[in-house]
């Protein structure tokens, strides 16, 4: 692209490269993400929502083709249920691509598949932005799998065969049970004593323990924090667990120095500022509630050099778009109160609307 930055928030083309990747068949280089496609239609269907464009989503195809990859139990006289009915791998699934049968009813597990913590939070979010009721969600399933994913220590796996262990999917089980207005689907206490054992040295948080500090991290540690209702006191001990103590004033200050000299956030020390990181490390400034630390001024002319001329945004200045990080430009943009987008709710990743509807 040309090195010329566009200088105010292009909304319409935004709304046109959104729309265009929920309806159109995108570009190749998305064909090893296919088992993500739950995922990828969440981006583009909140960023329509956050854009005040979702009369651009036909609802109820998407809602029946999200209800479509819902992993069900199976019936009581099925010869398997008694056992495949005890095991944690309901919820919804990333994609087809195992080769399913559309079916709005959703399917009914099979060899080797099931629900993944990351695609059932993506799929309860594009179903509470597009007012569904969740009726259709088999919440006990759901809850009961996310139960059997925790481990010992308090982490999450995303599936029942194991993978990694990380604040990523501490944070899926979090918000899945916000969503579902429904704790029992993790014990609580475990996952706080291992949110905190995830603080690093700097005050950040790595993905697991012992880590460096990674602003991806840092907002799954404290968006789940959040939704858990333990980002109340710096001090954990003022709730009654001995789980250790949220280091408040340093992590605030490791996020305030993550905007770098350009103006847009790093991830990490000595790293590149990155568009998503306007949200991940922005958003946590802003559930800290200090979010006015923030240079929003240089922050936005940063952000502008990754807006493209074809809507959307690219991870570093004067790149090509892709979904991940137009997304999150345009949640940055939603956390710096863009005229024309609606307001965010930092800790679920959806429009406040949304959120609380």
């Amino acid at each position: 692209m040309a090195e010329d930055s566009l200088s105010e928030f292009t909304h319409r083309a935004h709304v046109f490269y959104f729309r265009d990747a929920l309806l159109e068949q995108l570009p190749s280089p998305y064909e090893p993400n296919d088992v993500n496609r739950l995922t990828l239609a969440y981006f583009a269907v909140s960023a329509l929502d956050l854009l005040n464009a979702l009369d651009q989503v036909p609802a109820v195809d998407v809602i029946d083709w999200v209800y479509s990859l819902q992993v069900l139990p199976l019936s009581a006289d099925d010869p398997r249920s008694s056992v495949i009915n005890k095991e944690p791998v309901f919820g919804f699934r990333g994609s087809p691509s195992i080769g399913i049968r559309f079916c709005s009813n959703g399917t009914p597990p099979i060899s080797y598949d099931g629900g993944h913590l990351a695609s059932t939070y993506s799929a309860l979010s594009i179903l509470r932005i597009l007012g569904d009721d969740l009726s259709c969600v088999e919440h006990e399933a759901v809850l009961n799998t996310v139960r059997g994913l925790q481990q010992p220590d308090g982490s999450f796996c995303p599936v029942q065969l194991g993978a990694e262990r990380d604040l990523r999917f501490t944070y899926c089980a979090a918000a899945i049970c916000s969503l579902l207005n429904n704790w029992k689907g993790m014990d609580v206490d475990k996952s706080v004593a291992y949110i905190l054992s995830c603080q690093s040295y700097d005050d950040g948080f790595g993905m697991y323990p012992g880590l460096e500090a990674h602003g991806g991290g840092t907002y799954c540690a404290l968006a789940s924090l959040k939704l858990m209702g333990r980002l109340l006191n710096d001090n954990l001990h003022d709730q009654g667990l001995i789980a250790g103590v949220l280091d408040r004033t340093g992590l605030v200050g490791w996020c305030a120095r993550r905007q770098t000299d350009c103006g847009g956030f790093q991830g990490r020390v000595n790293k590149l500022a990155d568009t998503c990181y306007a949200f991940w490390v922005g958003g946590s400034l802003k559930m800290l509630g200090k979010y006015n630390l923030c240079d929003a001024a240089k922050l936005r002319s940063f952000l502008f050099t990754c807006q493209t001329k074809f809507g959307g945004f690219s991870k570093l200045p004067h790149g090509y778009p892709d979904l991940l990080h137009s997304y999150y430009g345009v949640c940055a943009f939603s956390l710096l109160e863009e005229s024309g987008l609606q307001s965010l709710c930092p800790e679920l990743g959806l429009s406040t609307r949304a959120s609380y509807n």
